[in-house]
């Protein structure tokens, strides 16, 4: 089976091609395209789906050529449908539903949070872990049961990934704003308090956001390095408290903000002390990318048939433990 993935949930547009022979996963080729504000500003809707409008003819065209594949092969088409920027999420949606419409391919409106976790596991070899998906839109401690991710934990207000990035254009940096703060991170050992607020299983991040900008005059390294102790130590408690609780041998972190080196030397302490295998998302697939809308695409083709296109959508607020898992 050929399957084309397409996500452009928010900065990036993605174009993927997997193939699965029996049980044999291969990503033939995972193009991508990401829009970059001016430095010190976020995301604009209507840029960055003008972005993605413009460059997906050459993703699109750039990723059959790196596969080796013609349109016609392809077996299914599936576009991320949500969670996501709502006029970003319309031009993946127009790709997929022109594909399908013209080249009669079965299409697949997947979650792209799904995505994340399920690309994760098939490359991590991770089978019942509890998951923790850290991204610009997601910040959740996850398990499964009864064919749907139940919501251990969750952030009450702003994600960790808007957290890390709100600081950073603070600090007049460029979005994502995740890889600068963890190298300026390195540069220093000084730890200035911060708000530490973790409430029952949750955390809450909009404090910590307001007290970091407050310390930035006093040495942006120093606080990068309290930034990051302080929001990690936090998701590190809630994790630790839901591996006690579930008893789940098995640890899983996916999204953008999985890549950052001390949030995985975190947990791998703490996995150690719970007697817990410890998997990350391979960096280069961490964050958002075409393989992980390609891939869940797939495996939902196993077992329901592709969506009428009358009936194919997008979705801005669309949570992850409302999808029922049915594969």
């Amino acid at each position: 089976m050929l399957s084309l993935g397409i996500e452009s949930t928010a900065h990036t547009f993605s174009c993927a091609i997997i193939e699965k022979n029996g049980k044999k996963v291969r990503i033939l080729s995972d193009v991508r395209k990401i829009y970059r504000p001016p430095e010190g500003e976020g995301i604009h809707p209507r840029e960055a789906s003008r972005h993605h409008a413009e460059n997906s003819p050459n993703v699109l065209s750039e990723c059959l050529d790196k596969a080796q594949v013609k349109i016609n092969d392809l077996n299914i088409i599936s576009y991320a449908a949500g969670p996501g920027l709502g006029p970003c999420l319309r031009i993946g949606a127009i790709v997929a539903r022109s594909l399908a419409s013209y080249y009669d391919i079965p299409i697949y409106p997947v979650n792209h949070a799904l995505g994340h976790i399920e690309l994760g596991k098939m490359l991590t070899g991770a089978k019942d872990p509890l998951v923790l998906l850290v991204s610009g839109g997601h910040t959740m401690i996850l398990a499964f049961l009864s064919q749907k991710w139940r919501v251990f934990g969750e952030t009450l207000d702003i994600t960790v990934g808007q957290l890390l990035d709100q600081v950073g254009r603070y600090a007049g940096f460029a979005s994502p704003c995740g890889p600068k703060i963890e190298s300026l991170a390195l540069s220093s050992k000084h730890y200035m308090p911060l708000p530490y607020v973790v409430k029952g299983n949750d955390v809450s991040f909009s404090g910590l956001l307001s007290a970091t900008k407050r310390i930035i005059p006093k040495g942006i390294e120093s606080a990068c390095f309290s930034l990051q102790e302080t929001a990690f130590s936090m998701m590190g408690e809630a994790v630790e408290r839901a591996l006690a609780f579930t008893g789940k041998k098995e640890l899983l972190v996916v999204g953008g903000v999985a890549a950052n080196k001390r949030l995985s030397d975190i947990l791998t302490s703490i996995c150690k002390r719970h007697g817990c295998k410890f998997f990350v998302a391979p960096k280069e697939y961490a964050g958002d990318c075409g393989s992980q809308i390609s891939w869940l695409g797939i495996l939902e083709s196993s077992t329901k048939p592709g969506e009428d296109l009358a009936n194919t959508f997008v979705k801005q607020s669309w949570r992850l433990d409302t999808v029922k898992v049915h594969y």
